[in-house]
């Protein structure tokens, strides 16, 4: 093969025909998005390869020619890889870099093939479907290992309990691994989200061509089936110019972000001074430049920090939408940014915290003392031992507020009343409700979903199990600290993992019918 050197050399833009001077120089600049869509170098040369067979295929290019294309595309993209890749913004994107490179490799006239039925247009509505496909497989592989580390901390502390709060106040004493299932079931909804979206990204759009669709007999099927797809486009218009896939995975991510964020703002809490619940490791944690003592939770606060530029990249997509008439516009370029930079983020705060909070230590103690202390966070559970006997709630919820202003002005809590006090505003009370425990209480929600240390127990195991942490009906035993699949929910693969699966069972098939 020929090779001409690298893309400086000899910029080739796909258009210019009818053009009689070069784009100014400060247009190259800015409408240039190679520093961008160079991620989606992978992406972009899978499609071309199954394009170019698929041209093969059709008859509408030598087989020879594909071959050649193939060739030349295997090498750009090891150059990529390498790093050897040299940009030129009079390119403009990563479509245009790999086909002028492709043509220095094997010549003009073969490069200038693969882009026989194709456009820009549905090119990178391909590139981005197979981005958000990959993305949301390692993102909810991601959500998998967080909650595999909450389920390792919530039986790290299976004996602890601390108040549960509403409003910020201290409101009822639930168990630590309580608190914790509640992101768990936060962070599942999250994976059910982004599973649900999958099918939504995982459609083919090639041979949609600018607009109109392709004028040659393309055998788009062949095309999905290579590239992994489930489905090809019914719309040649809706393919290139839709980007809901993108705005549905972005808003995927920016629920879980909040609910991160959320977690996020609770391990900050628990971790300073006042609360005393809860420490990372000295490298989950940062210091001051001026203050020796400080351990800070800094992963936590970036943590919730990037859950509002997640937020902001979505309505940022959402609003250049909602302008756009049909079909493609150059705004679409700006869709990619946000998507790239949400992925990272997204996945990467998953894992990074998911490896945090499997080195936290928690004081049991102290959370359990803030409880212990707590005057009135029994004051409901009064209020339900006379309801218990028949005395109608909204009675009961009366007569426990005015014990609660009886101990304000004594100075004492409601464990510190006497029977005689109790039946002094209700005689349903009775020696039982003295000094009544914590663990009482706990015990009391024993039902699906409460508190109780059997029911949390339960929804432990349950957890493993769906979450392939421990065979079902198998006895209980530490999680792994690395990420899991969940066995209810379906099995995803990145899309060129399931086009290899897929043409091995082809070729299965295929043998087997030749015996």
């Amino acid at each position: 093969m020929a090779d001409a050197g690298n893309p400086n050399e000899a910029p080739q833009r796909l258009w210019g025909g009818r053009f009689e001077e070069a784009p100014d120089a400060l247009v190259q600049a800015y409408t240039s998005s190679i520093q961008t869509d160079l991620l989606l170098f992978r992406h972009d040369i899978a499609g071309s390869r199954a394009h170019a067979r698929m041209l093969a295929a059709q008859g509408i290019i030598d087989t020879a020619d594909a071959a050649t294309i193939i060739q030349g595309l295997d090498q750009v993209e090891s150059e990529i890889e390498s790093g050897g890749f040299e940009i030129n913004h009079e390119l403009e994107d990563i479509h245009t870099h790999v086909e002028a490179r492709l043509g220095q490799i094997i010549g003009a006239d073969a490069a200038g093939r693969l882009h026989t039925a194709r456009s820009r247009n549905d090119q990178v509505a391909l590139d981005t479907r197979m981005f958000v496909r990959d993305a949301i497989v390692q993102a909810v592989g991601a959500v998998r290992g967080l909650q595999a580390s909450l389920i390792e901390l919530a039986e790290r502390s299976l004996d602890v309990y601390l108040p549960g709060y509403t409003h910020l106040q201290r409101a009822q004493p639930v168990l630590f691994a309580h608190h914790l299932l509640a992101y768990l079931e936060m962070l599942d909804r999250d994976a059910d989200r982004l599973v649900d979206s999958f099918a939504r990204a995982d459609v083919m759009p090639l041979g949609s061509a600018a607009l109109a669709g392709a004028a040659y007999p393309l055998d788009r099927q062949a095309v999905a089936d290579e590239l992994g797809f489930e489905a090809i486009s019914r719309n040649s218009i809706d393919a290139v110019s839709s980007r809901d896939y993108i705005v549905e995975f972005l808003s995927n991510a920016a629920i879980c972000m909040v609910n991160i964020s959320r977690l996020c703002e609770d391990v900050i809490l628990w971790s300073s001074a006042e609360f005393g619940v809860l420490q990372f490791a000295d490298a989950f944690t940062t210091g001051s430049s001026i203050m020796p003592q400080k351990r800070n939770p800094d992963i936590a606060e970036l943590a919730r920090g990037r859950s509002g530029k997640v937020l902001g990249h979505l309505t940022g997509l959402l609003t250049t939408l909602k302008g756009l008439p049909l079909a493609y516009n150059r705004d679409l370029q700006e869709d990619k940014s946000g998507l790239f930079d949400t992925a990272e983020t997204l996945i990467g705060t998953l894992h990074v915290l998911a490896r945090a909070l499997l080195t936290a230590q928690v004081n049991g103690d102290r959370a359990r003392a803030m409880v212990d202390q707590d005057p009135f966070i029994l004051a409901t559970d009064y209020a339900d031992y006379i309801t218990r006997t028949g005395v109608p709630f909204r009675e009961a919820h009366g007569v426990v507020g005015r014990l609660v202003r009886l101990c304000e002005q004594r100075g004492c809590g409601l464990s510190d009343l006497t029977l005689e006090d109790l039946q002094s505003e209700h005689p349903s009370f009775e020696a039982d409700a003295v000094g009544m425990t914590v663990q009482a209480a706990l015990e009391s929600r024993d039902i699906p979903g409460g508190t109780a240390p059997s029911q949390v127990l339960a929804a432990l195991e349950e957890a493993k199990e769906r979450l392939q942490l421990k065979p079902a009906g198998q006895p209980s035993s530490q999680p792994p600290s690395q990420p899991a699949a969940s066995s209810s929910e379906p099995q995803l693969e990145t899309g060129l993992n399931r086009a290899q699966r897929r043409a091995a069972e082809r070729a299965a098939a295929k043998q087997q019918g030749r015996r």
